[in-house]
This record gives C-alpha cells, sequence and structure tokens, in this order.
C-alpha cells in the first residue's frame, strides 16, 4: 500500500508542475483536468472515497470547465475591443 501511495503522490506532484509551466491557458485548463483526476486517484489510494468523487466532480469537470468559458469570454471581449479601435 505504502508503494501505492508512493505512486500516487509522485504523479500527483509532477502533474502539478506540469499545469504551473504550462504557458497556454487553454491547454492548462485541459491539463487542470488530468491533475483533477490524478487527485482523485491519490485520494482513493488513501481510502477516501466520497472524497475523490467529490475531486472528480469538481477539480476534474467543473473548474476546468469554468476556466474555460472564462478564458473564450476574456478573447471575445479583447476582440470586440479590437473592432472598436
Amino acid at each position: 500500500m505504502n508503494i501505492l501511495i508512493t505512486v500516487a503522490l509522485t504523479l500527483v506532484l509532477a502533474g502539478a508542475a506540469v499545469v504551473v509551466f504550462t504557458p497556454v491557458p487553454s491547454r492548462q485548463a485541459v491539463v487542470l483536468s488530468v491533475y483533477g483526476i490524478l487527485l482523485a486517484a491519490l485520494f482513493m489510494a488513501l481510502q477516501a472515497p466520497d472524497v475523490a468523487l467529490s475531486q472528480v466532480a469538481v477539480g476534474a469537470a467543473v473548474v476546468p470547465l469554468i476556466v474555460m468559458l472564462a478564458i473564450r469570454k476574456i478573447d471575445s471581449l479583447r476582440a470586440a475591443r479590437r473592432r472598436q479601435r
């Protein structure tokens, strides 16, 4: 069991680094979704299935969706501002 937790922690650490060092915000949202799944796997390894289920619902689905919608809105506002000039 300790090996499984160690592997899950290592994957979460690597996933966090990938999220931080991804320069394009839209790609970062997709990587954030994968990171949420990695966190859910860690929570399952730590025998916390309720927390893992919440993480899948919120961290792997809702938060990346909100980030993508915000990016899309910002891009459309910037495009509208360029057209006004």
